[in-house]
């Protein structure tokens, strides 16, 4: 597999995920298994994702490493709900939860193959720099 589509599936991913955490997250709140009835102001929780957003679309590697640590917050949000709501919200905290993991491996991969050097070809020798005086 080529690195140009490591890349794109890397990001497809990364971008899947993210709408998918903004899409469940102002579903939940607002009517799948809401805190009060009729939604919450809970389901501002998802503006902060909705800023890396841009950055995953133009597919700066800024974004996706900050974005790989930030995702953090909402996988602890998701085991804390799984493990103390009742259901439907704790289904939907671990669907969190797994949207959070994908987000943060598809972070991680992109910037590990974008960062990865080319391998020196074998007919190629290595060039070792002349040391200066």
């Amino acid at each position: 597999m080529n690195k140009t589509l490591k890349i794109d599936i890397t990001r497809w991913l990364a971008v899947a995920s993210l709408t998918g955490l903004i899409a469940l997250g102002l579903a939940w709140e607002m009517w799948l298994a809401p805190i009060r009835p009729g939604g919450s102001l809970l389901a501002l929780k998802v503006l902060p994702l909705v800023l890396p957003l841009a950055g995953v679309l133009k597919n700066r590697m800024y974004t996706y490493r900050w974005l790989s640590l930030f995702v953090w917050i909402y996988f602890t949000e998701g085991v804390v709900r799984a493990w103390s709501d009742s259901a439907p919200g704790n289904y939907l905290a671990m669907v969190e939860i797994g949207l959070c993991l994908l987000l943060f491996v598809a972070c991680a991969w992109h910037v590990r193959v974008r960062l990865k050097k080319p391998a020196v070809p074998v007919d190629q020798p290595a060039t070792i720099p002349a040391e200066t005086p």
